[in-house]
């Protein structure tokens, strides 16, 4: 029998015209190994296991990959590993978050927004990004309405160098801020975590896009024995039709597949 794929299960992007996949690949792990918050070390996958792992992911029908500057090398990574099939992927980055001496340092200054779109252009040997996030330090609010950040994005998204734009937030009021003016949301929905809902609640109402982070977050001990938490977190995720995509952050092949295999199941379950 062959492998579940996501193939046939792609959705629109909220509003924005574009069609990604129900699972994203996240790269926090292609440019980064210090200060994450994974339980078990790992390896940064060397320029062949991480073209095996991209590989993958597309012949198991994913499209779409979310990376940020402040993702150590990932995104100087993803230029070069993507040459030849960049448009058959929907890059998400990240505005505002760098990380640098192993710690995150925020700046959300119009002019450090612009610097850092440029340069992720440039790092990601692209002319466009598909989905630019505002990479909040908790402060959504006051981000989204002092800073200039989002008036920004709208500029660089009228310039054609972005085509849609929002945050990737830690609050409700700021995820609902986010919707009204933005393209998209990046939110913490999981099986121990459901606060940020009403901001789903909203973009399903209002057809924005809803991008969930830590879908699969540790802390399972809730669930039976017998129960793949993976399975519960995807049925969780994906029951809610405010959910475009949830990103997954593996860099391990067998996991990839039984994600991909996971999600597909409980897409076709829900029919």
């Amino acid at each position: 029998m062959s492998p579940a794929t996501l193939h046939d299960w792609h959705r629109p992007l909220g509003s924005t015209g574009l069609s990604v996949s129900p699972l994203g690949l996240g790269t926090v792990k292609l440019g980064r190994d210090q200060g994450v918050k994974y339980p078990n070390g790992f390896t940064i996958p060397d320029d062949a296991a991480a073209r095996a792992l991209l590989q993958q992911a597309r012949e198991l029908g994913i499209n779409l990959i979310d990376t940020a500057p402040a993702y150590g090398t990932s995104e100087e990574r993803l230029g070069p590993l993507l040459r030849g099939q960049r448009h058959e992927w929907v890059i998400v980055s990240k505005v505002g978050e760098e990380f640098i001496g192993g710690q995150s340092l925020f700046d959300f200054s119009p002019a450090h927004a612009r610097l850092s779109v440029e340069r992720s252009l440039k790092r990601l040997e692209s002319e466009h990004i598909e989905l630019l996030l505002v990479h909040s330090d908790g402060n959504d609010v006051a981000i989204l309405r002092d800073s200039g950040i989002y008036e920004t994005l709208a500029e660089l998204k009228r310039e054609g160098k972005i085509g849609a734009f929002g945050l990737s937030g830690k609050t409700v009021e700021g995820g609902l801020l986010a919707l009204q003016d933005g393209d998209c949301a990046m939110v913490t929905y999981n099986l121990n975590e459901q606060g940020e809902k009403p901001v789903l609640d909203y973009a399903a109402s209002h057809g924005k896009a809803i991008l969930v982070k830590k879908a699969l977050a540790s802390g399972h001990a809730c669930l039976q024995p017998g129960v793949d938490p993976v399975q519960a977190s995807f049925e969780l995720v994906f029951s809610h039709p405010g959910v475009t995509s949830a990103i997954v952050g593996t860099i391990n092949p067998a996991h990839l597949a039984h994600n991909v295999a996971c999600a597909a199941g409980v897409l076709k379950a829900l029919g």
